[in-house]
Order: C-alpha cells, then structure tokens, then sequence
C-alpha cells in the first residue's frame, strides 16, 4: 500500500535534495552578492585574494593588512551549515515557528532561535525607503514581555497576562507605523508609553521627503512635530468618529496594523527586546517584493 507523505515530509525531502545536489549553492550566492567587499575593518577598498576558509573567498586588506570575507561584520559571520541557509530562508517567508523550522532544517531548536533573528536582522540592514506624497502615520501597542529573561523586574505574568490598567502606558511598547500611497512602509519601536514629538522627530522625520503631507489622528504629538519639522499635517478626529474626510484617512496603516498583529499571534508571544525584528519581518513579507529564498540571502548580504 502506497503511503502519502505530509506536506512537511515532503518539504523536508526537497530541501534534502537541494542541498544533496549543490552543496555549495549558498556560498556562490553569497559570493555573487557581496561581489568584491571592502575591508570591514578600515573600509578601504584596496585587497588582495588569501585563499580561501569554510568555502568563502578571503581576503587581505592592503592597508590594514588584516583578512575578512563576504560576510565579516555582518549578522551571518560565523554562522554554520550554511548549506541549510536557504531553506530556513524559505521558512522566514512561511512565517514558520521556531521548533518547526528546527524540525523542517534538521537544526537545534537553539540554532533556530539564533538564525531566525540574525537572518532578519541582516535582511533590515538594507536602506528605509523615502516617503513620499500622502503620509499616514499611526501608532499601535503591545504589551511589554520579558519573555526568556532569567531575571525580571516585575512580577511574572501567566500566559503573558494584561496590564494592570486600561489605556496607553508604560506597560505597552510604542510601535509607529508610517505609510505612503505606494505602499511604502517604515515602522519604529519607539519605547514604552505614548509617542512624543521628540520620538517622531528622532525615527520619522528622516524618512519624510520634505514635501510630504502627512496625515494622523489628532494626538498631539503629531501636531507639535509637525509644526517643528515644517511639515504639512492633517488631522483626522478618530475618537469623534471621522474615519474618511475626502482623501485624507489613516486606514492604510490601520490596516497595516490589524495584519501586524493577526500575523504575530502564531508565535505565542515575542519580547520585547525583538520586537523590532518581528515588525521589520513583517514589513518584508507585507510587501512581497522579497518572494524567494535567494533574493532574501541576496539582501542579506548585499545590504551591509
């Protein structure tokens, strides 16, 4: 009797098979993308071949004289089996558990935990885009967590709990989301309790073009950052029930949000520490520009 395999079976034979028949296709594509490197250590762009280490081109610095390769200085330095990169890759754009993708990779549950959050740390390495034209901005939270700590400043909470009060506080971790109407997102963890004008000045204004009109609820905040940025500001009065006043909403990155944390919720909690990679990763995947294991390892690389 034929059996039918699972779909992570079957997921586990491809990436198998992947790695039986080209061993070294992750080295070449980083290779490919880091091209010739300068050296990380003085950043002169001047060296010479050295052989070669773990399957990478080295290099020697012609002034420092000290060696590197593609991927010194950067979140993936020292990081091992390499030939499994690419299918945890293909696990970061499933959005895959940590224990699964460890099951799924053939890897320790430790080392999944580590490649998860140095893979997304080196793929947010690449440059935030400009915004531009019509801006939303909005803030969202989430309660703090200080979940793996061996050491917490509070009393434990049971299955990640509640805050001990309603409303914004110090409780929740501020994250501020900033959308354009082409859908380019740039997204902050700007810290505990409400967002301030000195915040917004410190994350968003590097991201505005000048031009920009930028349109948010009536919280003051905005309205003194605007005003000290120069910066032309449209306020919708959520709280009064005005959702749409012509052109002007927020419901693009209120939309972005509701997604955020949907998507979120499959990890059973994150903390606060790695909350910006969460929101980062989310970003990529919301976007899907990056669709396949390649082209992330390829912004992995080229972005440091």
């Amino acid at each position: 009797m034929q059996q039918q395999l699972s779909e992570d079976q079957v997921a586990l034979l491809q990436g198998f098979l992947a790695c039986a028949e080209q061993p070294g296709r992750c080295h070449r594509l980083i290779e490919d993308a880091a091209g010739k490197p300068p050296c990380p250590h003085c950043g002169r762009e001047k060296s010479h071949r050295c052989g070669q280490a773990s399957g990478l081109q080295r290099y020697r610095c012609v002034a420092c004289r000290r060696s590197f390769n593609a991927l010194t200085g950067t979140p993936l330095a020292r990081l091992r089996l390499r030939d499994k990169w690419l299918q945890y890759f293909q696990c970061l754009i499933e959005s895959t558990p940590v224990r699964s993708a460890a099951s799924r990779v053939a890897v320790a549950k430790s080392t999944s935990f580590r490649w998860r959050h140095r893979f997304i740390a080196a793929v947010l390495g690449a440059p935030r885009p400009q915004l531009s034209g019509i801006v939303e901005a909005d803030e969202t939270y989430h309660l703090e967590s200080q979940k793996g700590s061996r050491h917490l400043d509070r009393p434990p909470r049971k299955r990640g709990g509640k805050a001990s009060r309603r409303g914004i506080s110090s409780e929740l971790d501020c994250i501020l989301v900033a959308r354009d109407r082409n859908r380019q997102t740039c997204d902050f963890v700007t810290g505990r309790g409400p967002v301030s004008a000195g915040q917004l000045m410190q994350h968003l204004k590097p991201v505005l073009a000048p031009d920009v009109l930028l349109v948010t609820d009536a919280a003051k905040a905005y309205q003194a950052f605007a005003k000290q940025a120069g910066i032309t500001h449209e306020a919708i009065n959520v709280r009064a029930g005005i959702r749409v006043r012509g052109a002007l909403h927020i419901q693009g990155v209120n939309g972005w949000h509701s997604r955020f944390k949907t998507w979120l919720r499959r990890f059973n909690g994150v903390a606060s520490r790695y909350l910006a990679n969460y929101t980062g990763w989310q970003r990529v995947l919301d976007a899907a520009e990056l669709t396949t294991p390649r082209q992330w390892l390829h912004i992995a690389v080229a972005s440091d």
